[in-house]
C-alpha cells in the first residue's frame, strides 16, 4: 500500500495540483505532504503547517492571511499570515474540515485567485502557493450537511489520496519494528537483537487506533 502511495508522490511531485489528504489520525498525513514537498521542485521553497482545529475563528485568521496595524486592539504592527509566507512553497492545511464557513470562502478565493486580503486590508496580496490539506473526516457527509463549502472541496482535491491506517498494511509492520528497535538502540547506546517472532506476531494482530 506504501510503495502504491510513494509511487503516486514520485508522479505528484514537480506538479501544482492540491492534493486532499485523508484518513484516520495517525497514518501520517503530514508525512506524505513533506515527501510530496521535498521531493519536488518547489523543495528549496517553504513549506509551511496549520492545524485548523487548534485556532479560535479570529486567530485563524490573522495567523492564515496576516493583518494590517490597527486592524484589531493589539495590532501595533503589520504581520503577514501563513498564505503569505507560503509564497511560492507549499502551504499543508491539516484538519481543513474544521475550518470555519466564512474562512472557506476566504480560502477558496486564495486557490481560485492566487490573491487575498489580510485581516483589516485595502490592498490584494498575490501569492503562489501550492495547498496540501489533510482530514480524517467524511468531507461528502459534511458537505451535504452544509458544513464545508462544495467549490472549496473540489479545489482542494484535484487529486484525492486515502493513507491506509496500519491495520491494512501489517507487511509494514514488522519493517517499522526493526526501525524502531534500530532508532532506540542508538539512541540509548545499547544493543538489542531485535523482536521475536511470537511479539511480531502480536503486533501485526493488534489494530494500533489512533
Amino acid at each position: 500500500g506504501m510503495v502504491r502511495i510513494l509511487d503516486i508522490v514520485a508522479e505528484l511531485k514537480d506538479s501544482d495540483v492540491n492534493i486532499l489528504l485523508t484518513g484516520e489520525t495517525g497514518v501520517g498525513k503530514e508525512l506524505i505532504a513533506k515527501a510530496i514537498h521535498f521531493s519536488g521542485r518547489r523543495r528549496q521553497m517553504p513549506f509551511l503547517s496549520m492545524n485548523c482545529a487548534t485556532f479560535t475563528e479570529d486567530l485563524l485568521a490573522s495567523e492564515l492571511f496576516g493583518y494590517e496595524k490597527g486592524a484589531f486592539t493589539g495590532a501595533v504592527a503589520a504581520k503577514p499570515g501563513l498564505v503569505e509566507i507560503a509564497d511560492t512553497g507549499t502551504l499543508f492545511l491539516d484538519e481543513i474540515a474544521e475550518l470555519p464557513t466564512n474562512l472557506q470562502a476566504k480560502l477558496l478565493k486564495v486557490v481560485e485567485e492566487g490573491e487575498f486580503y489580510r485581516v483589516g486590508g485595502t490592498r490584494p496580496v498575490v501569492v503562489d502557493v501550492r495547498f496540501i490539506a489533510a482530514t480524517n473526516q467524511n468531507v461528502r457527509k459534511m458537505i451535504a450537511e452544509g458544513r464545508f463549502r462544495e467549490d472549496l472541496y473540489y479545489r482542494l482535491s484535484v487529486f484525492p489520496l486515502r493513507l491506509a491506517p496500519l491495520r491494512e498494511r501489517t507487511e509494514d509492520i514488522p519493517l517499522l519494528a526493526a526501525h524502531f528497535v534500530q532508532k532506540i538502540c542508538d539512541k540509548t547506546r545499547k544493543y538489542v537483537r531485535g523482536i521475536s517472532q511470537a511479539a511480531l506476531r502480536s503486533l501485526c494482530r493488534y489494530s494500533f487506533p489512533g
